[in-house]
């Protein structure tokens, strides 16, 4: 951990530390019973001016409390008060922060950190899906026998709320096969999280694009694996997805839909890389997400088309050299090594600002603080993040099929704070081979789907990175003997 990073972090960390604000802090993460909110929430919105009145407590003896540390934490990183009540006007960011300062108060710090609930759950609620995609994690097509009735999927969504996830992402299979998406939709908007869509997009109509629009989602991640029909639809197993997806994809723009645009790389595709990019800043999506391809699913059958960690490494530089080039399509990765090619890249001058990515966004740091990403930690599975399959059960993310309890026998809350995979998986001491000694453990940490999906074992070494190329051969050569 550097020297930048302790202090910013420990200034935030100082004041929660006073014992009666960390114990007040623990005493009203619950949910105030006559705001209707987790009370820290409420002390934002008050501290941000997105609200002007609350109860006697979450006003006088909460605010107070938040609004110092939010201060405090602001100046640690260099933003203005004004800048920092802005940013809290918006719902889910209040969200996030009450998730970061639950966890800070409950776990300590640690490097990288681990919220009090995750940030997203990708929830997928359906394995029945229209497409035969080669690359599939969920080998979706048929729906399963025993998933999540509506009232299931409801209680699941009231403890999600009530642990403080920020937001969750419908995912399947094709979600929006599933009868009631809509009222799951509603339900998770009412319950103030985030809702987002991961989908084909060969379903979304218009009336299906005002639909998303009106009951409140906020994100559509339209999944887009070639430039051209010949491409996609191979991957995809159906002829005449490309032409859907594009459709789709019109649709959900023309709506006014935020869409990110999610492509998985590999030999297939791997050469229509600025074709794709081309594509989607002419159709004016607002994020291009290059997904890291895991050997999982139907994925199991093709990892002889996964790029060489050589390859890999240069596809990052040059999503790097675009982003700089052309901001105006932002584009990120689910490969954590892109944070980083992004600062070797950037050089660690103490003057410049450095953009440094993250599976969620593109956060911007003044040189000084940089070292920040090591605190928001690259992989975040099990740590930021996990999923829920469609007959319940709960895996570090959706391309790690590890099941680690099921909402049917257990609330997902306590899971979260139980696991001792989530646990292994929050301790970057525990990793192994070059992943263990890489001096980018902390801002990386690797993939842990692909070291499952390779090797067994989550806490192995991730093939995909450079600094591992010696699993990689390894690898290769028990491909070529046919042994994988």
């Amino acid at each position: 951990m550097s020297l930048d990073t302790t202090r910013a972090i420990q200034s935030l960390k100082s004041y929660i530390d006073n014992r009666w604000a960390k114990w007040l802090l623990k005493r009203f993460s619950s949910k105030c019973p006559k705001d209707g909110r987790s009370r820290l929430e409420v002390a934002l919105a008050l501290f941000s001016g997105a609200c002007d009145h609350a109860c006697f407590t979450c006003s006088h003896i909460v605010a107070p409390i938040v609004s110092r540390l939010v201060s405090r934490s602001g100046r640690a990183l260099g933003a203005s008060e004004e800048a920092m009540k802005e940013k809290f006007k918006d719902p889910y960011w209040r969200r996030g922060l009450v998730s970061v300062i639950k966890g800070i108060s409950k776990y300590g710090v640690k490097m990288p950190f681990t919220p009090g609930a995750p940030f997203l759950i990708v929830w997928d609620i359906t394995a029945r899906c229209n497409l035969r995609c080669k690359h599939c994690y969920s080998t979706a097509g048929a729906p399963l026998p025993k998933e999540l009735s509506t009232e299931e999927a409801m209680k699941v969504i009231n403890d999600l709320a009530d642990l403080g996830v920020a937001a969750i992402a419908f995912s399947g299979g094709e979600p929006l096969l599933r009868p009631d998406f809509f009222e799951l939709v509603k339900a998770v908007r009412d319950a103030g999280i985030f809702p987002a869509l991961a989908t084909n997009a060969t379903l979304i109509t218009k009336e299906v694009a005002r639909r998303l629009r009106e009951v409140g989602i906020g994100f559509v991640q339209i999944s887009l694996d070639g430039a051209c029909a010949t491409t996609h639809d191979e991957f995809r197993g159906v002829k005449g997805a490309f032409e859907g997806a594009i459709r789709g994809l019109k649709n959900s723009v023309d709506e006014g839909l935020f869409v990110e645009v999610s492509c998985t790389l590999t030999r297939f595709n791997v050469g229509e890389l600025d074709a794709i990019l081309d594509l989607c800043k002419k159709l004016h999506v607002n994020w291009f997400m290059m997904y890291n391809f895991v050997p999982t699913g139907r994925g199991r059958f093709i990892i002889e088309n996964d790029l060489p960690p050589l390859e890999r490494e240069e596809v990052l530089r040059k999503l790097w050299r675009r982003l700089k080039d052309d901001p105006e399509l932002p584009v990120l990765s689910t490969a954590p090594y892109f944070a980083k090619v992004a600062l070797e890249m950037e050089g660690l001058g103490e003057a410049s600002t450095a953009v440094i990515p993250t599976h969620f966004y593109n956060m911007t740091l003044p040189g000084r603080l940089r070292s920040l990403s090591e605190f928001v930690g690259g992989c975040g599975a099990g740590r930021c993040y996990a999923a829920i399959e469609p007959e319940g059960d709960i895996q570090p993310c959706v391309f790690f099929p590890l099941k680690v309890g099921n909402v049917r026998e257990a609330k997902f809350s306590e899971v979260w704070d139980a696991s001792p995979v989530f646990w292994d998986l929050r301790d970057r001491e525990k990793l192994k081979g070059g992943c263990r000694s890489c001096r980018y453990k902390y801002v990386c940490g690797g993939c842990r789907a692909r070291a499952y999906g390779y090797f067994g074992d989550y806490l192995a070494p991730d093939p995909g990175c450079v600094i591992n190329l010696d699993r990689w051969m390894e690898l290769t050569q028990r491909l070529n003997g046919g042994l994988t």
